[in-house]
């Protein structure tokens, strides 16, 4: 199984020269405190967030998910600015063609594909991945119980059978590590939930995620009361891979 890994903590803005771009190996990883970093975040998001994003920050009405959305948010393009060695407000983000219908809504990018990385936010956590491959993160608080029983039911038998064979008091921890798992997999693959929950096993064993073809999946070590996991191809030509197999699947639509 994949080792934990560990992020490191983004707890104010890093200095202005340019980061070191990640390794060809595993991911980099970013853990922001997003209550303790909103404060700077705001101080810097009319300068940082394009217009699209200042809007959506806006249009949040809890200011506790207002704060998670903004730090998270420039938290990335501080970081990617120190990527690309451009000024944070100068990063220019777009998606990538979708690999099931090849429309504009795959994972993000920025042009050329300098640098692979992913997002992930909740109240209180955000977790940001670089890679020099394609690469997808998710971060979750922990679910009620309710929600692993109304959701459980999508997941691939197997796992299904792995959740109804614990302890009730152990099933939303498992869930969550599931969960996280797929989050991270489909954001790396492009396709979002859209994949379908049943599709792939990744399972709730707490030594590892089931390992996919192709990709890596690694559980990630967060604050208390979160769980999370980063997915990261084995192979630097997975997008033109993807790329290939949506325009065959456009071309059999047609």
């Amino acid at each position: 199984m994949p080792p934990r890994l560990r992020p490191a903590l983004l707890l104010g803005v890093p200095s202005a020269h340019r980061l070191p771009p990640p390794p060809g190996g595993e991911p980099r990883l970013w853990e922001v405190p997003t209550r303790a970093f909103a404060p700077a975040a705001h101080a810097l998001a009319d300068g940082v967030l394009d217009p699209a994003e200042r809007r959506r920050a806006a249009g949040l009405g809890h200011r506790e998910d207002r704060d998670a959305y903004v730090a998270a948010h420039v938290a990335l393009r501080v970081l990617l600015g120190g990527q690309l060695g451009v000024d944070p407000g100068e990063v220019v983000l777009g998606r990538r063609p979708c690999p099931g219908c090849g429309g504009p809504h795959g994972r993000p990018c920025v042009s050329g594909d300098a640098v692979h990385f992913s997002l992930s936010y909740t109240r209180g956590r955000a977790l940001i991945a670089f890679a020099a491959v394609p690469v997808g993160v998710d971060v979750e608080r922990a679910p009620a119980p309710a929600t692993v029983a109304h959701v459980s039911s999508a997941l691939h038998p197997r796992e299904r059978e792995e959740l109804a064979a614990l302890p009730r008091a152990e099933r939303a921890g498992a869930f969550c590590r599931i969960w996280v798992r797929k989050e991270a997999y489909f954001k790396g693959l492009g396709t979002g939930l859209a994949r379908g929950l049943g599709h792939d096993r990744l399972g709730a064993d707490p030594a590892g995620s089931v390992q996919p073809d192709g990709w890596r999946i690694h559980d990630v070590e967060v604050g208390d009361g979160f769980s999370a996991a980063v997915a990261a191809a084995a192979d630097p030509d997975a997008d033109a891979d993807a790329d290939a197999d949506a325009d065959a699947a456009g071309a059999g639509s047609g």
